[in-house]
C-alpha cells in the first residue's frame, strides 16, 4: 500500500472556469456554463493522485471569505487537508475555455502577501511523521522566501521523507541542489539553464546539480526523465486536443505516487505513467481531472526509449 502524498500548494486559489463558443478579445462573450472549485498546482496534483487511488493530504494556507470557500470544497471534493490560515484573501484564478479549438486563456492573481510568522506556522505544522513523499508546486506568493521550495526539500530530506518540486528558473536549480526529485516543462528548464539547452541534456544536468531526479515535459516530443542510472524519452500514443493546464501536474501526481510506493522507482515504467496521464488529463475540461479510461487504454502502448 502506498503511503501518504503530501500536496503544498503556497499560493491556493479559488479556481473559477468560464466555457465560451469562442474567445474574441475585446469582444462581448456569452458564458455557456461557469465552474468553481479549489485550486492551484497542488491541488490539482493532490486530485489527479486521489483518483488514481492513493492516499494524499493536501497541504496549504487560507485566508478571508475565498479561504473558506476553498476550504469548504476541498472538504466536499473528499480530500483530507491541512490549511494554515493567513490575514491576507485567498487569490482567485480565471480561465476562459473556447470550445472553438479547445484553448485555455489563464488570468491569475498574485495572491496575498503571507507574513514571517504565517510562513514559519505553515512550516511548524508540517507533519513529516505522516508523510511518505512531499510535492511542491505553482506560484508562491508575496511575503514567502524566493527559495521556499528549496527550503521544503531540505527540511523533508532532514525527516527521510523524499520531495518533488515543480518549479521553473531559479527555484528548479535550487531545489535540484537540495536533492529533490524536480519537475518542469521545456520553457521553464530554459528559463532555469538557457534558451538553447536540449530538453535531454538539461535534464541530464539537473540531475548533476544533485537531483534525485528529473522529469521534463517536452510538448508534442513528449517527456524526458533522467536519474542516476540514465535518461529516457517517452512520446504520447496520440495527439490529444482540450485544455492542457492540469497535464504537467499530473505528471507531477504520477512521480510522486511511485516514489511513495516504492523505495527504488522505476523510472522507465514512470514515465511511461506520467505519459498517459498527462494526455488523459488534456481530455477533461478542468484541471485535476483526469479521464481514467483513456489513461488505462494509453498505458501499455506508451513507447519509452532510452537516451
Amino acid at each position: 500500500m502506498a503511503g501518504l502524498i503530501g500536496a503544498v500548494t503556497l499560493n491556493l486559489a479559488l479556481d473559477v472556469t468560464y466555457d465560451v463558443p469562442e474567445l474574441v478579445p475585446g469582444g462581448s462573450h456569452r458564458v455557456a456554463q461557469v465552474r468553481q472549485r479549489a485550486g492551484g498546482k497542488g491541488v490539482n496534483v493532490a486530485r489527479v493522485a486521489a483518483t488514481l487511488g492513493h492516499q494524499v493530504l493536501a497541504l496549504g494556507l487560507v485566508g478571508g471569505m475565498t479561504g473558506e470557500l476553498v476550504a469548504e470544497e476541498l472538504f466536499d471534493a473528499g480530500l483530507t487537508a491541512l490549511l494554515t490560515p493567513i490575514a491576507g484573501e485567498t487569490r482567485r484564478t480565471v480561465a476562459v475555455v473556447a470550445a472553438s479549438n479547445g484553448d485555455a486563456t489563464i488570468f491569475n492573481e498574485t495572491g496575498p502577501s503571507v507574513s514571517a510568522d504565517e510562513w514559519r506556522a505553515f512550516l511548524d505544522r508540517l507533519p513529516w511523521a505522516r508523510l511518505s513523499v512531499l510535492t511542491c508546486s505553482g506560484s508562491v506568493p508575496p511575503g514567502i522566501p524566493a527559495d521556499a521550495y528549496a527550503q521544503l526539500a531540505a527540511r523533508a530530506r532532514e525527516h527521510d521523507v523524499p520531495a518533488v518540486v515543480d518549479a521553473g528558473g531559479s527555484a528548479l536549480l535550487a531545489a535540484a541542489e537540495a536533492g529533490a526529485v524536480v519537475r518542469a516543462n521545456a520553457a521553464e528548464l530554459r528559463e532555469a539553464l538557457g534558451p538553447d539547452t536540449d530538453v535531454a541534456e538539461g535534464t541530464r544536468r539537473l540531475v548533476a546539480l544533485g537531483a534525485r531526479a528529473a522529469v521534463i515535459t517536452d510538448g508534442a516530443d513528449g517527456m524526458v526523465a533522467a536519474g542516476p542510472s540514465g535518461a529516457w524519452r517517452a512520446l504520447p500514443v496520440e495527439r490529444v486536443a482540450g485544455n492542457p493546464t492540469g497535464a504537467g501536474d499530473a505528471c507531477t501526481a504520477v512521480v510522486a505516487a511511485a516514489i511513495a510506493a516504492n523505495a527504488e522507482v522505476d523510472w522507465p515504467e514512470v514515465l511511461r505513467a506520467a505519459v498517459a496521464a498527462s494526455s488523459a488529463a488534456v481530455l477533461t475540461p478542468v484541471a485535476g481531472d483526469i479521464d481514467l479510461a483513456a489513461y488505462r487504454r494509453w498505458l501499455p502502448a506508451v513507447a519509452v526509449n532510452s537516451l
